[in-house]
C-alpha cells in the first residue's frame, strides 16, 4: 500500500524563514518524486506515531541541518494531484519556521540541486505546483 494514494497521506509543509523577510527555497533535484528543476520551500511525511510538531522539527532538520527557533501553524489544506494518470490524497499541515540563517545548509544535496534566500514577492521560478496557491491563502502570515 502506498501513501497517498492507497490511503490519505498526511504531511508537513513548511516556509523556513530568518526573521527579516527573507525566506529558505530549495531547488528540487532529479532524486525527488516528482517536479524536478523547481524551487520549494520544505516538508515531509508524518511517520507513525510522531506528532506534527516533530515531524516538523525532524524535517527542518533533515533538509536544511538546523533546528527550528520558532513555529507557527499557518492551516491545512486537502491536496489533490495525478502522478502519472494516478490520482493522489494527501493532508498537508502548513508552517512558517523562524531559524538561524547561518545554520541552514542543504543537508540533503541528492535530493536539492541549491537553496536561495528570497523574499515573498521575489521568488525564483519556475515553483512547485502547490506554492502559488498557499502564498495567496496564507499571504497575511508570511
Amino acid at each position: 500500500m502506498q501513501k497517498g494514494f492507497d490511503y490519505i497521506g498526511v504531511c508537513v509543509c513548511f516556509y523556513c524563514h530568518d526573521g527579516k523577510g527573507n525566506y529558505v527555497f530549495h531547488k528540487r533535484g532529479e532524486a525527488c518524486r516528482d517536479e524536478s528543476g523547481v524551487w520549494d520551500g520544505g516538508g515531509g511525511g508524518v511517520k507513525h506515531g510522531e506528532s506534527i510538531e516533530e515531524t516538523v522539527k525532524r524535517e527542518v532538520l533533515e533538509e536544511y541541518g538546523t533546528d527550528p527557533l520558532e513555529i507557527e501553524e499557518l492551516g491545512y489544506s486537502d491536496v489533490f494531484r495525478d502522478f502519472d494518470g494516478k490520482k493522489s490524497h494527501w493532508v498537508a499541515f502548513r508552517f512558517k519556521v523562524l531559524v538561524d540563517r547561518e545554520q541552514v545548509i542543504n543537508n540533503e544535496p541528492h535530493k536539492r540541486e541549491e537553496l536561495g534566500w528570497f523574499r515573498i514577492d521575489s521568488l525564483p521560478t519556475p515553483l512547485h505546483s502547490q506554492i502559488p496557491g498557499e502564498l495567496e491563502r496564507f499571504k497575511d502570515k508570511l
